[in-house]
């Protein structure tokens, strides 16, 4: 924070720094936030995890904080519901002591073909008027499934047509005797 003090013609002018509102502990840009892929490829429907690690860089612990894992597809027109892609997005970290750190494992379900963004942000639970702290993004890209038995639907799809020519077919037969 920087302080500008004026002397004018009376003796001296006291100044005095305030700090901006809703600070506590450390300020936002004392937390870090890093993650370690830069770049995931998967396949439709494929589960994978990546790691986020939070770090304290002031000289004091921080408040109790939150981690949250954003979701959304780079592409226009695609609609991304990030609950789908996982089920635990919200992280409550506590407080990381001075030159602390959090690592989170995200569990994520890549539910979406394409090009996607996962980002993490983190603020204060105190809810307190910071910015938050957003992590670098991981470009996600989703391939389309190529697979002959999609969701383990071959078998019904064979299997039921099949059965049914088979019923048929030994109707037929006890019709002709």
């Amino acid at each position: 924070m920087s302080m500008h003090c004026r002397v004018g013609t009376f003796l001296a002018v006291m100044c005095a720094a305030v700090a901006p509102a809703g600070t506590a502990g450390a300020a936002s840009n004392e937390v870090s936030v890093t993650v370690d892929h830069a770049r995931i490829t998967t396949k439709l429907g494929q589960k994978f995890v990546f790691r986020t690690t939070v770090a304290n860089d002031a000289s004091a612990a921080t408040g109790s904080l939150i981690a949250h894992l954003n979701v959304l597809s780079l592409r226009s027109g695609v609609e991304v519901d990030p609950e789908d892609w996982s089920t635990h997005r919200t992280q409550y970290l506590g407080a990381i002591p001075a030159g602390g750190s959090r690592v989170i494992t995200w569990r994520v379900h890549a539910i979406t073909s394409g090009r996607i963004a996962l980002y993490v942000v983190v603020l204060p639970q105190a809810g307190v008027e910071t910015r938050p702290t957003t992590g670098p993004t991981v470009h996600l890209v989703v391939a389309e499934r190529d697979t002959l038995n999609s969701g383990g639907i071959l078998p019904l799809t064979l299997g039921i047509p099949g059965l049914v020519g088979l019923m048929a077919g030994a109707r037929l037969a006890r019709r002709r005797r």
